[in-house]
């Protein structure tokens, strides 16, 4: 079995961090791409990706990153929920990379909504 040397270590822990820092925090903005098996199939890992490349060349560190599970809607997988402080949630539908980069480009850097793509508005709530 390979030792492990200092210098990889260091390089582990300053990739976990980053990647925690983007799920932790009060933030700007807050993206939840929905992950459930039925998410996945669709490609949300694929958007996943595509999003944390965005924030990586971005240099943008107010964007809180999370997954969650399936929210009953598989027929319209993959979804993101895009919440910014101040505004109503917004959960996009049908998204693939190249969707993710301009939700990421237009709506998160630049506060447009990306009317083609929206399922919902807000949030919901239970009596």
């Amino acid at each position: 079995m390979a030792k492990i040397k200092i210098e990889d270590l260091k390089k582990i822990k300053e990739k976990v961090q980053t990647e925690t820092s983007l799920r932790e925090g009060h933030r700007r903005v807050k993206v939840t791409v929905h992950m459930g098996t039925c998410g996945i199939a669709s490609g949300a890992k694929e958007v996943m990706d595509t999003l944390m490349d965005e924030i990586a060349v971005s240099g943008t560190s107010d964007v809180a990153v999370t997954t969650s599970g399936c929210m009953g809607l598989c027929s319209r997988e993959p979804l993101v929920t895009v919440e910014i402080v101040g505004q109503e949630p917004i959960k996009y539908e049908y998204i693939n990379p190249n969707k993710m980069r301009q939700i990421f480009k237009r709506h998160i850097l630049q506060g447009e909504i990306q009317t083609p793509f929206v399922l919902a508005r807000g949030t919901e709530t239970v009596k």
